[in-house]
């Protein structure tokens, strides 16, 4: 249930010298001598423990190999953790970045460690979190992304951050083309996807600060009361339309009747009983919304595709041989169950 860090994996190894020296001068506080740990979770950017005697802090960098042009921004995912400070309490205190690259090869930056409980794949058998207590949770995920999503981000210094016009249309074309770009011959086309949903596209509805990874491995909970202490992997977070926010969490909430080969690719225990089902999460929502339950499909397809992106990005990295990582190996499966669930979605008028 904590999320502990191990020894980095090979290939992925920080120059322990360089990062103390600069450190010393960049976080004197923090002391010496330094400790540098893995969180082996996530599939994007990397995510370190630094540890020097009792102190203890994150550290995020790009991942090594090619990268997508427009993906892993450290400097825009930095300014939105500072954004943050004060205005949503979930987040993690940003504490330094650094741009020099001849430190580690990549921009990076420097945040607080939220200690807590995260919950991944299934609930723990030590862990008492009887149905009801699980929905109160799923009740109150969504509460903490609609409390992001009501943040006046222009307030915030973010009116510049994002281009919330045309946010919609510009996401399907640039999932579209970034789908294409990193294809591989072992998976899907997703033609008949893509061309659904450049032809339904729905009405601009708004725009919100949007954290566009927002599902259950991403937040940090209280160990004694399971409330939302901490929402973390913000290197997506733009402007754009909330309900694209909503899609792109849909896409990982699979409930108990959804086939099983979507079920086996569950990252959180969305499946469990008690917890929500994506209707009820959309219901929870739309409290208070004119937008109509059925609208939603839209979204819910555009999040499976763009999990799609997503995971293809990342088997083209493995697929070429630039990281080593194991986890990687059967993303391609992946991305086909992911064409079955869009296509499905698509024929059924469902979510």
């Amino acid at each position: 249930m904590l999320d502990q860090a191990e020894n980095p994996r090979a290939g992925e190894e920080l120059n322990l010298p360089t990062l103390e020296k600069y450190l010393q001068k960049a976080l004197p506080s923090l002391g010496a001598p330094l400790e540098i740990l893995q969180f082996p979770s996530g599939h994007s950017n990397l995510t370190y423990l630094l540890r020097a005697g009792e102190s203890e802090i994150v550290l995020r960098r790009p991942p090594f190999g090619r990268k997508p042009k427009s993906g892993h921004d450290m400097r825009r995912e930095w300014r939105m953790l500072e954004a943050l400070q004060g205005a949503f309490p979930y987040s993690p205190k940003a504490l330094h970045f650094c741009e020099d690259t001849a430190i580690l090869g990549a921009p990076f930056y420097i945040m607080e460690r939220i200690h807590g409980l995260i919950l991944r794949k299934n609930i723990p058998t030590d862990l008492s979190l009887p149905p009801a207590e699980l929905r109160k949770l799923c009740e109150h995920l969504i509460d903490v992304h609609k409390e992001l999503h009501a943040l006046n981000y222009q307030d915030l210094g973010l009116a510049d951050f994002g281009k919330p016009a045309g946010y919609v249309a510009r996401q399907i074309s640039g999932w579209t083309r970034r789908y294409r770009d990193a294809r591989t011959p072992n998976v899907p086309a997703f033609e008949k996807v893509m061309t659904w949903l450049e032809a339904n596209l729905p009405p601009e509805r708004g725009s919100a600060i949007i954290h566009n990874d927002y599902r259950f491995d991403n937040l940090v909970l209280d160990p004694k009361t399971y409330r939302v202490i901490g929402v973390l992997d913000w290197e997506m977070a733009t402007i754009g339309d909330p309900l694209m926010d909503l899609g792109a969490s849909l896409a990982y909430w699979i409930q108990a009747d959804d086939p099983a080969e979507l079920r086996n690719m569950r990252l959180g225990p969305t499946d469990a009983p008690g917890a929500l089902t994506r209707q009820e999460v959309i219901q929870r929502y739309l409290q208070g919304s004119e937008v109509p339950e059925n609208d939603l499909v839209f979204y819910y397809v555009y999040g499976l595709f763009r999990l799609a992106g997503i995971a293809q990005q990342i088997y083209w990295r493995f697929y070429h041989g630039q990281t080593q990582d194991k986890r990687f190996q059967h993303f391609d499966q992946i991305v086909a169950i992911l064409e079955r669930a869009s296509l499905r979605a698509m024929e059924e008028d469902s979510i």
